[in-house]
């Protein structure tokens, strides 16, 4: 009797250490839902139709700012299966909402760091496009766009910045019902390990650009139906693509940047080109150009 009692402590012992152990680094994982079904849907397909990420919910469009859902709204209505990568931030008093920069002046009619207003002060500003004409958009909240997103089936890859904790992101996917359009963007396997753990049931977008990165990937603790594998803003050689898909794992290529701006000045059929080598999705911020060349 005596032996029974102390075998039961000492997995009680194991179980507490575990527990206060994943407490003091922040991991939650407990009570997690039902995996997204993006981890079946986004497994790697041969011959599946191509897909436009769009770079901060939509950059370069007259009179709609990026980060802004109806910016979101307009693009979804004529790319419909467009992917939105979003950025999150917070205010001073701990609201999410969608802001890429730390501070207010580019994007908005504000003028300092996004933490020194709460979002009730926040909404006294409004979004400007990037040609700097004042809209009569204000700065969305991040539940919100998730409740758009659920509602319309749209897929958001989320951009976490460093004042915001995965745990408080997770949080409101998790009580907005939006695991199944919600990725994760992590840059490294230290933060791919930490937001697996905090949220295994979500897809994440995971820093895969050569093969060296994606040998670490592969030996990590993270199940492959986890990861949505993105190869950098250059190009990569094809034995890489070749290598994401032979593990079932969908690429994407980053186009913002040079590579958008040689297609503009090269041709569109370029983002064409891409596909053929092996990318699955393209995160750009052309997206009615892209989505129009692999359309055709």
């Amino acid at each position: 009797m005596m032996k029974r009692i102390c075998i039961v402590f000492l997995v009680f012992l194991c179980v507490s250490c575990k527990s206060e152990t994943q407490k003091q680094e922040g991991i939650v994982v407990k009570n997690y839902n039902t995996p997204s079904v993006l981890l079946e849907t986004f497994k790697y397909t041969p011959n599946a139709k191509p897909l436009i990420s769009v770079h901060r919910g939509g950059k370069g469009i007259k009179h709609y700012p990026e980060n802004c859902l109806e910016t979101l709204t307009y693009i979804s209505d004529s790319i419909h299966d467009a992917i939105f990568e979003i950025d999150v931030a917070k205010t001073k008093d701990g609201i999410l909402v969608l802001m890429h920069d730390n501070t207010l002046e580019r994007t908005s009619t504000g003028k300092g760091k996004i933490t020194d207003y709460t979002f009730a002060e926040l909404q006294n500003f409004n979004l400007k496009d990037d040609f700097g004409n004042i809209t009569i958009y204000t700065i969305p909240l991040f539940s919100d766009v998730l409740k758009w997103a659920r509602d319309h089936n749209v897929i958001l890859t989320i951009d976490i910045k460093q004042s915001v904790a995965v745990e408080n992101v997770v949080a409101l996917i998790r009580d907005a019902k939006a695991q199944d359009i919600s990725v994760i963007i992590t840059y490294d396997l230290k933060q791919a390990e930490r937001a697996n753990a905090i949220a295994p049931e979500l897809l994440l977008s995971v820093s895969a650009r050569n093969n060296k990165e994606f040998e670490w990937l592969l030996h990590s603790g993270i199940p492959t139906e986890n990861m949505l594998a993105f190869t950098g803003t250059r190009l990569s050689p094809d034995s890489l693509y070749h290598k994401i898909h032979k593990n079932g794992i969908k690429t994407m290529l980053g186009t913002l940047g040079n590579l958008d701006k040689r297609a503009e000045a090269r041709g569109d059929s370029l983002y064409r080109v891409w596909v053929s080598k092996g990318i699955d999705i393209i995160a750009t911020d052309r997206p009615f150009a892209a989505a129009t060349a692999i359309k055709n």
